[in-house]
């Protein structure tokens, strides 16, 4: 079973940045496909970035591209989102979710295998 811890979640001020990382533990890493998730109070979680098992193809919603930035470091078992420029409306609860399959679609929650539990970010005006 992959376990996925995410951290770094935390308040910031309008146009600021930001960064959380999700670790990974009883799996092989390097075999997963990674997506960040995000929740807003009273609106459904939407697919944010999401990044290939190599690392070299990520994906990113219109909303955050050009702001955010997905990587990974396989040999820490960790996937980092890097995101700047914030705005109040990036307020939510991340989270990031692994899948063991190889064709899928990025943003389709049912395409993933594990979740973790969820860090807030909160971003003020």
């Amino acid at each position: 079973q992959v376990q996925l811890v995410e951290s770094g979640g935390g308040s910031v001020q309008a146009g600021g940045s930001l960064s959380v990382s999700c670790v990974a533990s009883g799996g092989t890493f390097s075999r997963y496909g990674v997506g960040w998730f995000r929740q807003a109070p009273g609106k459904e979680r939407e697919f944010a970035a999401g990044i290939s098992r190599s690392g070299g193809t990520p994906y990113y919603t219109d909303s955050v591209k050009g702001r955010f930035t997905i990587s990974r470091d396989n040999a820490k078992n960790t996937v980092y989102l890097q995101m700047n420029s914030l705005k109040p409306e990036d307020t939510a609860v991340y989270t990031c979710a692994a899948s063991v399959r190889g064709p899928m679609a990025w943003g389709r929650v049912y395409d993933y295998d594990y979740w973790g539990q969820g860090t807030q970010v909160t971003v003020s005006s």
